[in-house]
């Protein structure tokens, strides 16, 4: 049945609805001529007759074949009708987006991508998930927010966009250090609670050591949160990037207060990354303009004072 077609199919259906080639010729915008053919069609793909003509004013009778074509040409019309209507959701960006994140970009530049998304497209599908391995990978993700190059040998070939330069601060209790800037020399012996040593915090001890300085660190977590906890608790202080201690509101808390470190650690990157040569949806095209306005809002803030990165 290779020359079956869905339009003999609906043919098919409006005749059987209407009672007549006329009616259903009316019912599609169709001349009755033009319905004859379509079932004529049709039968001869199935190879029998789908209707018996009584002819006059009497109306067409379903044969036992045609009733069999109908039973799954209904199915089919169906599927396709959906499918049709999913083609039109995608297009315009109702369809699904899966997005990897890490802890500080999920608390300060996707919440803003997330409500902006649902808010233009509010049947739209997103599906987040938050991991922080050694060696992130995108997978069957849209798109991946990493802080640092993505070895792309693991998912093939990546392209990203440079979303922020992220400034590394220092968080202390309020009196543990004066002024607002704090040479590195200064954490030598000093005790300091830490991230585990993965990921970007390797090349922060790195300028510990360069600076002469060599912290006691008395704690390793991969918690933002506790982190800034134990420093209220007086375990010691924290070097931490500037969207983690805006996402914990650090700069406002009067038990803390956040000094720039001298001479400056290298800000790490915060990248947005997809697979290469992949066609974005709208859904996802749109979530990368949004994650690039966002960035660049965040880019314009002042380091110090609940703020952000200046470059």
């Amino acid at each position: 049945m290779t020359d079956l077609e869905l339009r003999h199919l609906a043919a098919m259906a409006a005749v059987v609805e209407e009672g007549s080639f006329g009616r259903a010729a009316a019912r599609l915008g169709y001349t009755q001529s033009t319905v004859s053919q379509q079932i004529a069609a049709l039968e001869r793909s199935v190879g029998g007759p789908v209707f018996d003509r009584p002819g006059g004013p009497r109306p067409v009778r379903i044969t036992p074949l045609g009733a069999v074509v109908l039973e799954y040409g209904r199915e089919l019309l169906a599927k396709a009708a959906a499918l049709a209507e999913a083609v039109d959701r995608f297009r315009a960006g109702d369809g699904r987006i899966d997005i990897g994140t890490f802890q500080s970009v999920s608390a300060v530049i996707l919440p803003v991508v997330v409500r902006r998304l649902r808010d233009e497209h509010p049947g739209c599908d997103i599906r987040l998930s938050e991991e922080e391995p050694e060696a992130p990978r995108i997978g069957d993700l849209d798109l991946l927010f990493y802080d640092g190059p993505l070895d792309g040998s693991l998912d093939g070939d990546v392209e990203h966009v440079k979303l922020l330069d992220d400034p590394y601060l220092l968080v202390a209790g309020r009196d543990t250090f004066p002024g607002r800037s704090v040479p590195l020399e200064r954490l030598d012996g000093a005790p300091l609670v830490a991230w585990p040593s993965t990921c970007d915090q390797p090349r922060v001890e790195e300028a510990f050591t360069r600076a002469g300085a060599n912290p006691r660190i008395v704690f390793r977590t991969a918690g933002n949160e506790t982190l800034l906890s134990m420093v209220r608790a007086g375990m010691g202080s924290a070097v931490l990037p500037w969207l983690a201690v805006r996402a914990a509101g650090a700069g406002s808390d009067d038990r803390l207060r956040v000094h720039e470190l001298r001479p400056a650690i290298p800000p790490r990157e915060v990248r947005l990354y997809w697979r290469a040569g992949r066609t974005h949806s709208p859904l996802a095209a749109r979530a990368i303009e949004i994650a690039v306005e966002v960035a660049s809002g965040l880019a314009g803030e002042p380091i110090l004072g609940h703020s952000g990165p200046a470059g």
